[in-house]
This record gives C-alpha cells, sequence and structure tokens, in this order.
C-alpha cells in the first residue's frame, strides 16, 4: 500500500517516516500554502490513504500571519481531503486542543463546544471543518504538548536552556498532555489500516500522554531525567505574557480512542529518557 504523508521533517511526520514506508512530501514538493498543488500530488500519485501531518504551528506568529496559518492549515487540509475523497481513500489530519477554549479542569471531549482562543487555533478548527465537509472517509486525530527528538519542542527547549542557566521560570498554571511524536505517528498508521480495512471507520478523536501535567512539573522531570541541576520555579502564565494566548487547560479525553481502537495514552515520562539520549547525540 503506498501511504502518502504530507510533511517530512516535522515530529510527526519525522517519526512516520521511521516507523513505514511512506512517501513523505516536504515542502519542496508539496507546498501547504498552494492548496491546489497539494490537492494535485494526491490527485497525481493516487496513494491507498493520506496522512496530512504537516502545519503551521507557530502560534505566535500567527497572531500576525493569519491568512498564511488559514491556508496551511485549513485551506490545503481542505484541499487534500477533497481530493482522496474523488478518489475514495481515507484522509487522517492531525488537529489540536487548541480548538477549544482552554477553560475550565475537565479533559476536552471530541464532542465538547469549540472556541479557540487565537489565530492559530481558529486556523486549525478551519481545518476540521473543511476536511468534514469534503464529504470522503476522514479522521481528525486531534493531540497536544507533542515532543521527540526532532524539531522545536519544549524538551528540546528546555535542554538547550538548562546548558547555560542553573535556574528556570517556567509556567504551572497550564495543564495538560505530552504526547511522544512516534505514538502519535503510531495511531496514526493504526487508524489508517483500520479505515482502509472498513469504510465505515472514521470520525473526530482525542490522543495525549499520561498523566496530566503541568508545563513545570513537565520540565522538573526533563531535567531530573537529564541530570541537570537546574532549579524550576514555577509562574502564573499572566508572569509570562505571549502574542497568543495560550490554554490553562490542554486536558484531553481519549476514552472514545480506546474504545473504537484498542488505543492507550502513552506514558510520556516513559518516553522522555530515549529522547533525551537522542537529542543530547545532536
Amino acid at each position: 500500500m503506498t501511504l502518502l504523508v504530507f510533511g517530512r521533517t516535522g515530529q510527526v511526520a519525522a517519526a512516520l517516516r521511521h516507523q513505514a514506508d511512506v512517501v513523505a512530501l516536504g515542502r519542496d514538493a508539496a507546498d501547504l500554502a498552494q492548496p491546489a498543488d497539494c490537492a494535485a500530488a494526491i490527485l497525481h500519485l493516487k496513494p491507498a490513504a493520506v496522512i496530512n501531518a504537516a502545519a503551521y504551528t507557530a502560534v505566535d506568529r500567527a497572531e500576525t500571519e493569519e491568512s498564511l496559518a488559514q491556508r496551511v492549515n485549513a485551506d490545503s487540509p481542505g484541499a487534500m481531503a477533497r481530493a482522496c475523497a474523488s478518489l475514495g481513500i481515507p484522509f487522517a489530519h492531525v488537529s489540536t486542543d487548541y480548538v477549544f477554549p482552554g477553560t475550565g479542569t475537565r479533559p476536552w471531549r471530541e464532542d465538547d463546544p469549540t472556541d479557540p482562543q487565537n489565530a492559530y487555533g481558529r486556523s486549525k478548527l478551519a481545518g476540521e471543518v473543511a476536511v468534514r465537509a469534503a464529504g470522503g472517509q476522514h479522521i481528525i486525530l486531534r493531540t497536544a504538548w507533542v515532543f521527540s527528538a526532532h524539531g522545536t519542542n519544549f524538551v528540546k527547549t528546555m535542554l538547550r536552556l538548562s546548558e547555560t542557566r542553573d535556574s528556570l521560570r517556567v509556567v504551572e498554571d497550564q495543564i495538560g498532555c505530552p504526547t511522544p511524536a512516534a505514538a502519535i505517528a503510531a495511531t496514526l498508521l493504526t487508524l489508517t489500516r483500520a479505515m482502509r480495512a472498513d469504510a465505515a471507520v472514521g470520525g473526530t478523536y482525542h490522543y495525549g500522554g499520561a498523566p496530566e501535567t503541568s508545563w513545570a512539573d513537565f520540565a522538573r522531570t526533563i531535567l531530573a531525567l537529564a541530570g541537570r541541576p537546574v532549579t524550576v520555579t514555577g509562574i502564573p502564565s499572566s508572569d509570562y505574557p505571549l502574542p497568543a494566548a495560550r490554554p490553562l487547560n490542554a486536558r484531553l479525553d481519549c476514552s472514545a480512542l480506546r474504545t473504537a481502537f484498542g488505543v492507550v495514552q502513552p506514558d510520556w515520562a516513559t518516553a522522555l529518557p530515549q529522547i533525551i539520549k537522542e537529542t543530547s547525540r545532536d
């Protein structure tokens, strides 16, 4: 089966390339700022299934580049989904907890009302709407706090900062579920196979790591496992203002995915030592 992946160097795309024999398209082969080019690539290659693991993820820059974020995160996934629908092939699309308002303390369920609080979240929600409107077989997988030894992420940032600092101030009132990119990739492959086996399989699902934690406690665990003697002081989000609002509640209820496919939440702390080791070799 030819599995087409949009993205090559991003965290999830890199993990997909490592785990499966895929055709992965980087920006040079399929620019997500050009939706028609993305659709054309699918129609030309006629794969057995498509996974969109690429996105505009510069959350703060999206506040001033919302039109670009919309093209990449909404228009192109919609074009991909329509191309897949025309070929009768399944389409898997990665989304985010940012489609929710980020309030409360209960983990977000798939059918909870959406209300993104920044431009990035709006663009990702628009992408979900476009994928569903295409009318083809699809799965939208919402995830959060992705980390790996590749790309840009919180784990790598903490390790880099710890090389020159003996103390760090890290936000403590944002709670979420750190998720290894490798686990997301494995789940996407499972879901794609399920769609290929049964045309009735599809919908929106949540997938995140366990247990829930704060950014500050996540940082403490990272630095402890890396053997870095760095003190982490927890601070409120108000002490670290950014152009784009961040959700205080990024928890995801993953029970529907477990019930439908038997996919359990990954233990993020178990995945950390290997990722730290790989990062240290870079």
